[in-house]
Order: structure tokens, then sequence, then C-alpha cells
């Protein structure tokens, strides 16, 4: 379990920030001298290099977003014109990608941020450029809603790239397409000329979502016991023919009844800033897809449930192991009671799960303590800060200056073997992956490093939709 540091404030990380963003400038000025397009997007590194993975290109908005990222926090213009022109070039395929789950990672990554650093007159915009990333804003959120998956009872989800059966938890972070899309007054057209609802779509997801993705320890299956509230399935599969429930699966975890982490770390992320998003939003707006209290309570109980699981199920330092029930995690003997080991010979952590959930702990945290609930807001709080503070250091910070990676000890597929495995690595099976880097631990690094940068420092509160 973890061991929540009481007395951590945001000040106390700010030489570990400057230390990282000094780090993260080498590392993306490596990628984009020696990455090969032809190869694909970079997705996760081999012996400290990245390279690629044939599955979909989900991770290009990550690679040219870091590099936003990184101009948001220093202010070198070097990394805004990297990004922007890489937008430009690169990124219009992906606003029109009818095949994938992930418009909240592409396009939020990469247009999103533009969008953002314009309106807070971070950048001097050039023409009608503004109008160029709404425009790739209101496309990419209206093509992430067609893919829609009708189930009993009137509601429905975006299916993930495995089909209209599929459900996946990572989907919860790309509604942030629907909420921007909705946010600059787009509509969706259907057959028929049948005006869809973004924010309906949104919230009909979430609460999909929050039904059969999250468990509550009330029983729906034997494993759903009162200790276990909290636990999420990666995904979720319906009958497309009536659109009953059938069962929970997992792609990325070890099962359907265990806890994929970084699954988990979505689940957290999502709803924390899908609750932000909300309060921005008016009565009127929210009567329409069920009211707000419905709405509101509906997203919380989603994130208190997997924000407590994670801290109840995640060793003392805040940094998870893979999944919760990985096979040989009982051969470490009682690791939620000591700090994380990633160079064990039994199984890897995850340091991306760790640097994703972080941030949905802090914006829960920060959201209750708003409204009033100040003992649950500081427990979130500053569980996001012990485990961002532990990241920012060895031996989850690379400070190699020949490893393009970012944050180490990330884990891409375990199930599929993907992941690098260092020669001489001990373990039953002679394989357990450590030392690697992934893009998504790396963006998600650098952006809870820019929430937090932005916090200590007095700055603009840093959300997906700006203000």
């Amino acid at each position: 379990m973890m061991e929540i540091r009481a007395s951590l404030k945001p000040a106390d990380l700010a030489p570990k920030l400057e230390r990282m963003w000094g780090l993260s400038a080498a590392k993306i000025r490596a990628i984009e001298k020696d990455w090969d397009p032809a190869k694909g997007s970079p997705v996760f590194t081999i012996r400290g290099r990245y390279t690629s993975q044939g599955w979909t290109e989900w991770t290009q908005g990550f690679v040219f977003g870091s590099a936003l990222l990184q101009y948001d926090a220093t202010h070198d213009s070097e990394f805004l014109t990297l990004g922007r022109e890489h937008t430009f070039r690169d990124m219009a395929g992906h606003v029109t990608h009818f095949g994938v789950h992930d418009h909240g990672f592409n396009n939020v990554s990469t247009y999103g941020n533009l969008w953002r650093l314009l309106g807070e007159g971070r950048m001097r915009p050039d023409g009608r450029e503004k109008e160029f990333y709404e425009l790739a804003l209101k496309a990419s959120g209206a093509v992430q809603a067609k893919r829609w998956t009708k189930i009993a009872g009137g509601r429905g989800f975006i299916h993930s790239f495995n089909g209209p059966h599929s459900l996946f938890a990572d989907t919860i972070r790309s509604l942030r397409s629907l909420a921007l899309a909705h946010k600059l007054g787009h509509v969706m057209l259907d057959e028929g000329d049948a005006k869809i609802s973004l924010l309906k779509r949104l919230v009909d997801h979430a609460a999909v979502t929050a039904e059969f993705t999250v468990f509550y320890g009330m029983g729906r299956d034997v494993y759903d016991t009162p200790d276990q509230r909290g636990r999420t399935a990666h995904e979720i599969i319906f009958n497309t023919l009536d659109g009953r429930y059938r069962c929970p699966n997992s792609q990325q975890g070890y099962s359907p009844f265990s806890t994929w982490t970084r699954g988990l770390a979505w689940v957290m992320l999502g709803y924390a800033e899908e609750l932000e998003f909300v309060q921005t939003l008016s009565d009127a707006e929210l009567d329409a897809v069920g009211g707000r209290g419905s709405v509101e309570a509906m997203m919380m109980n989603a994130a208190k449930a997997a924000c407590d699981f994670y801290i109840a199920h995640t060793p003392t330092d805040g940094i998870p192991y893979w999944d919760t029930g990985a096979p040989n995690l009982h051969k470490l003997g009682d690791y939620l009671a000591r700090p994380a080991e990633p160079f064990n010979p039994h199984e890897p952590v995850d340091a991306s799960a760790a640097a994703i959930a972080s941030q949905g702990l802090l914006r829960l945290g920060r959201l209750l303590r708003a409204h009033g609930e100040a003992a649950q807001g500081d427990k979130y709080w500053l569980a996001g800060l012990t485990v961002a503070d532990r990241l920012l250091s060895e031996p989850y910070l690379s400070a190699d200056v020949g490893h393009q990676g970012l944050l180490l000890h990330s884990v891409y597929h375990r199930p599929n073997g993907w992941d690098y495995v260092p020669s001489g690595a001990k373990a039953p099976d002679g394989k357990v992956p450590y030392g690697e880097s992934s893009q998504w631990g790396d963006y998600h690094l650098r952006e809870v490093g820019l929430y937090l940068q932005r916090i200590l420092k007095g700055g603009k509160y840093y959300t997906f939709f700006g203000t």
C-alpha cells in the first residue's frame, strides 16, 4: 500500500522538475535527429533507442506533443517550431482515422495543445491558424464519436480497434476529443442529417465505462469483493446482436479478473479530467444529458474507486507492477509493503502507469478540495505528489544522455512479449523487461511535470480544454 508523504509540497519538486526539463530537451532533439519516418512512429525503446511496433500509429501525437509541452514549460521556441511543423505536416491522417479509439492521444496532444497555447496567448497565430486547429479538433471529435456501438438500454460506447464488441478502458481519455469538439460548438451529423450531440456520446461512454469497466466491490463476479473496490478490466465484451454485456477481458493485462495498471491509470486520469471539464458546462447543457448531479456523481464514483484501488494495491513508493494479478508477484513476498523493485527477476513494474496515475490523483484531489472535501482531497493530492516525486528521481528518470527515453521501466504489451529484455535477465521464464521507455510514459511524465510547474509558479491552471 502506498505511503503517502503528508508533508510534500509542489515546491519540493521544483529542482527535480528543472532537471527533468533539461534532460527532456536533449531526448526530444535526439529522436528528431535520428528517427526515420519511413519506419512509422516511435513507440518504445530497445537498448535505449526508440523503435516502432506495428499495431496502430497511436503514439505519433505523443512525439510531437512532447515538443509542445517542452515549449510550454521552457519557452524555448525551438520546440514550438518542431511540434507545430510536424503537426501541420504529419498529423492530418489522424484527424480522419476511423479505425482507432485513440483520437485523444494523437489529436489532443498536437492540435489540442497548439489550440490551447494560442488561447492562452503563448504563441502568435499565423493567419487563420486557430481556425485550422479548431476545424481539426471538430472533425476529430466527430470521427471518434462515429465509432459507436449501441447497447441495451439505449446507450452506447466508442468501440476499440478490436471491433464493435469491444470497450477499452483506455478510451476514457479519448473523450477529450469529444469534449473539445463540443466546446467548439460542433454537432455531428449522421444519416438523414440526424444531429448527434457529442456531449451526449461523451456522457454515455463515460457511464458505460463506469458501470462495466470499473468494479465497486458489490459482487458483480466472484472476485468483485469489497477489498477489490476500484478494480478495472482492460476490455469489456458485449453481444453486438442484442447489446448485452457478456464478460470482462484483457488485451494487455494478465487476465480479465486482475487489474492491468496502465488501464487503471487511464481510468483515474480520464474521469478526473472529464470532471474538471464538466465544471465548465452550463446546467442547461448537462440537463440534456441527465443533469449535473447524475453526471458528476457517476464520474466521481468511478474516479474515487479507481484512485482508492491504486493507493491500496501499489507498493509504498507509488510505482505499480504491470498487473495486480501478475503470476509471479507472489515470489516477491510482501511486495506492497516496500518500494517497487524495477530490477527484480519475477515481474516488471510499469512506471508509465505511475506517470498517468499521478496526474489523475492530483486533479481529483484538487477538485475535491475546491468542493469542500478537504480530507479526501488532501489524500489524493498528496498521493499524486508522492508518485510524481518518485518518478522524477533515479532509477525512473533517465539521466543517460545516450538513452532516448525520459522515463525508464515502462511496459507496453507483456502478454505479447513486445518489451525488450536485457541480455542476462533472470526469471523463471528468462524474460523480465526493465530499463526501457515508451512514448506515452515520456509524454505523461512531461505532462504531469508541466501541471505541477504551473501550480508552483502560480501560472494558469493546466487543462486540456484551456479555460
